[in-house]
């Protein structure tokens, strides 16, 4: 998952990004809201954790051009000056949720997984597809209850098609929500993980089909109740 982070304080930052890093995600950090701006209108972001208090351009005017520009993705307000008036008014404005500084590592990272199962229309963390399953908070995942060992760059391909089981995912989709700014991943190197994610997968029942020129996509099993889904 890719994550925009409007935060100026440099420490907070920081450490927010190595959490988020730590627990799978690819991040991108600017500084400012003309920044912030200028980052969510040319890229596609998986979530916005968005701090109120930016210099240049205010979050609330960041998440106002945001929601202006139709762009559904989930937005975690952080804020200092913790009220109910605004509280009330980010929620107008558009954001999901909503937290007051200081707060915990652990608490933000289960805010940001909820916000993330609810953009997907998940009730849980656990995806599924046929034999196939994966735990999107302990980025475990298990084929046939056998635990697959996957590399970092697997374990982020695996959970992007089964997001989107039974569709076609295209290689810039791949690279635009896999790698953050500075990342060089070329095409070729999706081929390359794609093809030991393939080998791990195809023994147990489980195809991922390319469709040359275009991308891949996790064939959906013939069982419908199987297809691809969340826990209840």
């Amino acid at each position: 998952m890719r994550i925009l982070l409007a935060e100026d304080d440099e420490v907070l930052a920081d450490g927010l990004s190595r959490s988020l890093r730590g627990a799978g995600h690819a991040v991108d950090h600017v500084a400012d809201g003309g920044q912030a701006d200028a980052a969510l209108s040319l890229h596609g972001y998986d979530l916005l954790i968005l701090d109120l208090g930016l210099p240049r351009l205010s979050g609330a005017d960041v998440l106002r051009r945001l929601r202006a520009r139709n762009a559904g993705v989930p937005v975690l307000v952080l804020t200092a000056a913790d009220s109910v008036q605004q509280r009330v008014r980010m929620l107008d404005l558009g954001a999901d949720d909503f937290m007051a500084k200081p707060f915990a590592l652990t608490e933000l990272e289960a805010r940001v997984r909820a916000l993330v199962r609810r953009s997907n229309g998940a009730a849980s963390s656990r995806l599924r597809c046929g034999p196939l399953s994966f735990d999107q908070t302990g980025r475990m995942a298990w084929l046939n209850e056998q635990p697959l060992e996957l590399s970092a760059r697997e374990v982020g391909l695996l959970e992007i098609l089964l997001q989107r089981a039974g569709r076609l995912v295209s290689k810039e989709q791949i690279v635009s929500h896999l790698c953050e700014w500075g990342d060089e991943v070329s095409n070729n190197a999706i081929e390359v993980y794609m093809h030991r994610l393939r080998r791990k997968l195809e023994g147990g029942g489980v195809r991922i089909a390319t469709v040359r020129g275009l991308g891949y996509c996790l064939e959906r099993p013939l069982d419908a109740s199987a297809d691809a889904s969340a826990d209840a």
